[in-house]
């Protein structure tokens, strides 16, 4: 692949982190850097933080400085919930930044924090999902998503990736994948790469991947009939429009 900066833009609990390391270990094995190196070596630790490399914003001050290391021939992949901004879509206008976005049921993705937040709690421990102390506050959290998620699906030059077909078919995912990056399948080392991030394979135990449960459709048990309703009326044409049962 053609020297440029990847990102991997996912609505929070869909498996972004599971599909960023899919990425960012496809990109290294065919040519491109080990995004933590580059952070280290480019002293980017203030912009690119957590283990997956998170930019947290595509502001201009955080991307112009990430720009740098595609710019002197190094691809590699940085880690994103945030939506676009000027200066990303004419990078990505210009084919230097590639996006992939991955989504899911935001009913099972707010049900996912909500919990994730609960074990945190739980533990005594703040930060990430913590503020989540009802469905109704996680409902709310996710309808900001929502709106991120409109604005990739509106990105042509993006790889839309749901997050339910990558649990069911990763095969045909992995493969749409790597057409969008231009790597090779029988490339050495791309066949094992694919092979240790398929579902089921106890990847819950890498750091960052954040692969839990992962179930599809536990709102539907988890929920009471109000929130269900509530559920409805945020998301509902969102859902309906991506094929989601309403």
């Amino acid at each position: 692949m053609k020297s440029s900066l990847v990102i991997s833009v996912g609505m929070p609990r869909a498996g972004s982190g599971w599909y960023y390391n899919l990425t960012h270990d496809l990109v290294a094995a065919s040519g491109g850097q080990d995004a933590r190196q580059i952070r280290q070596t480019f002293h980017l630790q203030r912009l690119l933080t957590e283990v997956n490399c998170n930019i947290g914003t595509l502001s201009f001050y955080r991307l112009l400085p990430v720009m740098v290391p595609a710019l002197l021939g190094n691809s590699y992949v940085i880690k994103l919930h945030a939506g676009p901004r000027p200066l990303a879509k004419v990078l990505i206008g210009l084919g230097m930044v590639l996006p992939t976005y991955i989504y899911r049921d935001p009913r099972d993705a707010l049900l996912s924090a909500f919990e994730y937040g609960q074990r945190k709690r739980e533990h005594g421990r703040g930060g990430e999902f913590s503020q989540l102390t009802s469905i109704e506050k996680a409902i709310d959290f996710m309808a900001d998503y929502v709106r991120v998620s409109e604005a990739w699906l509106a990105c042509e030059q993006a790889l839309h990736i749901r997050y339910e077909d990558l649990l069911m078919g990763y095969e045909t995912e992995a493969e749409r994948l790597l057409a969008f990056l231009g790597i090779q399948k029988e490339a050495p080392g791309i066949g094992r790469i694919i092979d240790q991030y398929r579902p089921k394979r106890g990847r819950a135990e890498q750091k960052g991947t954040h692969f839990v449960k992962g179930k599809i459709g536990r709102h539907r048990q988890a929920f009471t009939e109000e929130q269900l309703e509530r559920c409805v009326d945020e998301f509902g044409e969102y859902l309906e429009r991506l094929g989601y049962p309403v």
